[in-house]
């Protein structure tokens, strides 16, 4: 956190401001270029480390403009998702962190793809071998990151599966991790099972998801806030804990609910309801009452206010 901090002030102001804007715009050439020339992506464009070490270095910089799909329906469905996901995503964290989200996936696909693509030299045996690393290097990963972090920053927010079924974005978000990993173990199988260079693309494929959590795990380690907390302070806290149950013990705010005593944090000083008994339910304090007397929203502005009472006088 302190980290991104400094950084941030100091190199800050080279942030780029609507980058997913630039980067539909390159998704978008990718498909086009795709259509017209089909196979020149995967030939002169992709991220394919052999050619790189050859010679072709814009390899590192051209991949980005790998088509979403072929299809143009989901290709525009795809852009459109991405854009909102991204713009969201910006408004929340600043043109900075997301630009510094971004473009570590980029560049931690970058490293994977060299990473892997010497660990199967090695393994092979001799040299610079023309080995594919495809599944590496896959701008469907980096935005696969994007995409998780949206889910934990909006866990609440509603996706339409399918344009007919709404699914909350934590519940998609567990769906989602849970076919991630099934993913990397059958591509570790397939990878297993054909054995020597036909397994090493699924063994790429398998690194790819790897990576994309990677990607999203350091930078919300990196994000936390984590305060030491001292055995003391604990002690202070469970001290303070305690002391505010038996005050809401003390001031009547409990119920019988379910066959047992519970207490509650809100309960209404006339009707007596709880947020047990409605989660609809809104309680305000009234500031015209002397003393802490908490309403339901039937009775905030129907109640008649206590005021304290000196002799025979009311204040």
């Amino acid at each position: 956190m302190k980290f991104l901090n400094r950084l941030e002030r100091k190199v800050g102001r080279y942030a780029i401001p609507n980058l997913m804007k630039y980067m539909i715009v390159l998704y978008a050439a990718g498909f086009l270029l795709d259509l017209m020339a089909p196979g020149f992506y995967e030939n002169w464009l992709s991220l394919e480390v052999y050619s790189v070490l050859h010679g072709q270095v814009w390899r590192l910089f051209t991949f980005v403009l790998q088509p979403p799909s072929s299809n143009p329906i989901f290709v525009l469905i795809e852009l459109y998702m991405y854009y909102s996901i991204g713009t969201a995503l910006e408004n929340m964290w600043g043109s900075f962190r997301f630009n510094v989200y971004y473009f570590s996936g980029l560049l931690f696909q970058i490293v994977a793809a060299f990473l892997f693509y010497g660990v199967c030299c090695f393994v092979l045996g001799g040299g610079m071998l023309p080995i594919p690393t495809l599944g590496v290097g896959s701008m469907y990963q980096v935005n696969r990151a994007m995409f998780l972090a949206y889910i934990v920053m909006v866990p609440n927010a509603t996706f339409m599966v399918s344009f007919l079924i709404p699914v909350k974005a934590k519940w998609l978000g567990i769906i989602y991790g849970i076919l991630m990993g099934y993913e990397v173990i059958q591509y570790v199988r397939a990878g297993l099972a054909l054995g020597g260079s036909p397994g090493l693309i699924y063994y790429g494929m398998a690194v790819a998801i790897v990576i994309s959590a990677l990607n999203f795990l350091i930078f919300f380690l990196m994000t936390r806030n984590y305060q030491r907390i001292s055995p003391s302070e604990m002690k202070r806290r469970a001290q303070f804990k305690k002391k505010m149950n038996e005050a809401k013990w003390e001031s009547g705010n409990v119920v019988e609910f379910r066959g047992r005593n519970v207490i509650t944090r809100h309960k209404c000083a006339i009707c007596g309801r709880t947020e047990l008994d409605d989660d609809s339910l809104e309680f305000r304090f009234c500031s015209k009452c002397d003393g802490n007397y908490e309403y339901c929203s039937d009775h905030l502005y129907t109640h008649s206010h206590v005021k304290r009472v000196t002799g025979n006088t009311e204040e």
